[in-house]
């Protein structure tokens, strides 16, 4: 089964954060610019939260808030749920599911080593499932030996 360090191996460790004082507007921005589904609230090397473009549409447009008043820490996730690089996808994709969460940071020990989506994962699983696939088509055709 793969790992969590498979798909950063792939994907790489970018992390786009922000500080938790910068207004949902910046947020916004910075996301739209990076093309990123979620940023990492963070003060220095610290983890303060996450930051989803559902939880702006959902805490701010719906709550009558504007993007340019509204600061990040106002929004924010707080109890931000990681996994360890060393994680099954299998875990994370359970993880993800029963607390509905798109993103997760992760971990190599305190290290903070990058940030998968649910997308990720999947994609992850498809490209095992797909080269499975092929072994057993080799193997059952006699390709394999």
């Amino acid at each position: 089964m793969s790992t969590v360090r498979d798909i950063i191996r792939k994907k790489g460790s970018d992390v786009w954060s922000i500080a938790p004082e910068a207004t949902v507007y910046d947020a916004l921005q910075l996301m739209a610019e990076k093309e990123a589904g979620a940023l990492l609230v963070m003060t220095g090397d610290e983890v303060n939260g996450i930051l989803s473009e559902r939880d702006c549409v959902r805490r701010v447009d719906l709550q009558g808030r504007t993007p340019r008043m509204t600061k990040v820490s106002e929004i924010m996730t707080s109890d931000v749920i990681s996994v360890q690089v060393t994680e099954n996808l299998e875990n994370c994709m359970t993880a993800m599911l029963e607390k509905n969460i798109r993103h997760l940071p992760v971990y190599e020990g305190t290290n903070l080593l990058g940030l998968i989506s649910v997308r990720d994962v999947l994609r992850e699983v498809v490209d095992v499932q797909k080269s499975l696939i092929a072994q057993l088509e080799r193997f059952i055709t006699g390709g394999g030996r």
